[in-house]
């Protein structure tokens, strides 16, 4: 399977900070592939220096055989590698369609993102019948659902999802993962970046785990389900201490 994303050794820092220490893995074509870890654990800013948004001092980013560790953001989301923000980050004073118009900015052809848009509609019929709405008065979810559909105007071939539930409702959280799943069907390999380990893990094909800045565990989803440390840390599941055996008095 061909690599689409490769990151080799790739350090960031803020300030004398280092945020991201030599990690290393690779997005092959058609994958979902779940960074998983704790709040402060590097996720969102290995997605930032992949966009552009951040500059790393080592390493490297090759993004369908390019390099691309110093090429500028807009460039990068030319090249058709988007990132959907964690928060959502959507404008909340236009309306729905022109944030949708907005993510089409590097769409020359107006034929083609009235297409674009019409799939979004397709894919989220709410944003259809709310289209000339204020985005700011969305729900949380219809918000989501409005950050990745802004980013699907520019038909990705990679698309980055931060913490695509983050403060979502139990059942909107199905919504989104069930949206990421059918995305991925329809050919846009996915990296998303999560701290629901379990959700991400279920709709994933291979999953790492960042912890201060480095990768410590990876494999595929099946394999780190099993993975007692993951258990432990992210899917809540302790090893269950041992049975003491009854003394003889029955105390």
């Amino acid at each position: 399977m061909a690599a689409l994303l490769e990151v080799e050794n790739l350090s960031t820092y803020y300030g004398q900070v280092q945020a991201v220490k030599g990690i290393s893995f690779r997005v092959d074509e058609g994958e979902i592939v779940t960074l998983i870890g704790g709040n402060g654990a590097g996720k969102t800013t290995t997605l930032k220096t992949i966009s552009g948004l951040e500059h790393s001092r080592g390493g490297g980013i090759r993004f369908q055989g390019r390099d691309i560790s110093r090429v500028p953001s807009h460039e990068i989301v030319g090249s058709g590698l988007l990132q959907v923000p964690e928060g959502r980050r959507v404008f909340s004073v236009l309306s729905v369609e022109e944030n949708l118009d907005m993510g089409a900015f590097t769409v020359m052809n107006r034929s083609e993102v009235a297409a674009n848009k019409q799939r979004v509609f397709e894919r989220f019929p709410i944003l259809g019948e709310r289209r000339h709405q204020l985005a700011g008065t969305l729900s949380g979810g219809e918000q989501q659902m409005l950050a990745i559909g802004r980013a699907l105007m520019a038909r990705p071939r990679l698309l980055m999802l931060d913490e695509p539930s983050l403060g979502l409702a139990p059942m909107i959280v199905r919504d989104i993962f069930r949206i990421i799943r059918e995305i991925n069907q329809q050919g846009v390999t996915i990296l998303l970046v999560e701290q629901n380990a379990r959700m991400s893990l279920k709709v994933a094909n291979k999953g790492y785990v960042l912890e201060r800045g480095e990768i410590t565990v990876s494999g595929t989803n099946e394999e780190l389900m099993r993975d007692p440390e993951v258990q432990r840390a992210f899917l809540g599941r302790a090893h269950a201490a041992p049975t003491a055996a009854p003394s003889p008095n029955g105390a």
